[in-house]
């Protein structure tokens, strides 16, 4: 059995995307315009049931854009998970409103809707779930809940391209969502973001934003910034969308042969009428799980990662006190493994012998 390093995570990037990019630039018309547009057309059609698509040029960057065209401000609050990457609440407090963490259930690592609900308040505006590792937030049940009390839904989708519940795409559930197009996720555009919508009112906003405020050029009718896409990262873009759907095909074939061969840690759940897309395998390894991790490098030479070892209410940039207890658990405790499309059946045996081997050993 080979010894090499297996990764965490592994872009894959390959000649379609080089000629791609040759392509852009040998047109000499490198920045927004026709590969953008495209990207658009093809993100909505293949991901998003023909839901209008915005690029952008980062992630963040789409969910702080989504909240200002969605109207969110200076006085408003907005719930988010405090169990999640900083950009979630970082994106509220660029708008000037106040991120409210709530805790998650343990399943999943998604909001607990319950607490959830205990925080709504008359400064309530807006709740953004976030669909952590691939695997659809209760957006149904959330969706409900934003009605009733007359407020928004916002889905930050960075890691889920392709997840669904109930049969219907995640990022079609809210005023607007968001999706990641970072190296590791999983499809890239090599930096970028996409935001979904179906409020003809928000995209417009959302065009606006990202342009400077111009529709026209020189006709500014707002306060904006420069949050283009490039047409180089749309042309890379473009050739991962054709392969995203394969490629989610093969983590989910990776996740089931983990699923059904490791022991000794607790495996990812799946709800029932959920289609979890792997942009991580993560499991729950206990009070060790910073001496796990650092065994399985240099013993078995397998990489992983801990996502997210300090939750956000936590972070010196929000310093809050908030009683979170399902988000401690789960701070101490998630590991990621190797899931990625790259990895061969000797690498999935190797992940199983050594998580075998440390969790009977207690490491």
């Amino acid at each position: 059995m080979s010894n090499r390093f297996i990764p965490a995570a592994k872009p894959i990037v390959g000649d379609e995307e080089r000629a791609a990019v040759d392509a852009v630039l040998l047109s000499g018309m490198l920045a927004q315009g026709a590969e953008v547009a495209e990207f658009e057309k093809e993100f909505s059609e293949v991901l998003l049931d023909g839901r209008g698509a915005v690029a952008v040029n980062s992630g963040t960057t789409g969910l702080h854009l989504g909240l200002l065209a969605a109207g969110i401000g200076p006085g408003d609050e907005v719930i988010v998970p405090s169990f999640t990457f900083a950009a979630t609440a970082n994106s509220v407090a660029l708008t000037g409103a106040t991120p409210v963490f709530a805790d998650i259930e343990l399943d999943h690592y998604c909001l607990d809707i319950e607490h959830v609900a205990s925080l709504i308040t008359e400064k309530t505006k807006g709740i953004m779930p976030v669909h952590l590792y691939g695997h659809p937030a209760d957006v149904a049940a959330y969706r409900s809940l934003a009605d009733q009390h007359s407020i928004a839904l916002f889905e930050d989708a960075a890691q889920a391209h392709g997840a669904s519940l109930g049969g219907h795409k995640v990022g079609t559930f809210g005023e607007f969502a968001m999706f990641s197009l970072y190296p590791t996720k999983n499809m890239t555009s090599g930096e970028g973001g996409i935001v979904s919508t179906s409020d003809p009112a928000i995209e417009r906003r959302l065009r606006l934003l990202r342009n400077q405020g111009m529709e026209k050029q020189y006709e500014n009718e707002v306060v904006g910034f420069n949050a283009r896409m490039t047409n180089l990262h749309a042309a890379i873009g473009r050739v991962q969308l054709t392969k995203v759907n394969g490629w989610t095909e093969q983590r989910q074939a990776n996740a089931a042969f983990l699923t059904e061969n490791i022991e000794g840690v607790t495996t990812p759940k799946v709800a029932a009428d959920a289609v979890h897309v792997y942009h991580q395998y993560t499991v729950r390894v206990g009070e060790d799980r910073d001496r796990f991790a650092a065994a399985l490098k240099d013993e078995y030479n397998i990489g992983s990662g801990v996502y997210y070892p300090i939750p956000n209410h936590r972070l010196p940039s929000f310093a809050r006190t908030e009683d979170l207890p399902n988000t401690e658990i789960a701070a101490q405790e998630v590991l990621s493994l190797p899931v990625h499309p790259s990895l061969d059946n000797e690498d999935l045996d190797r992940i199983v012998t050594a998580v075998n081997a440390l969790a009977k050993a207690g490491a």
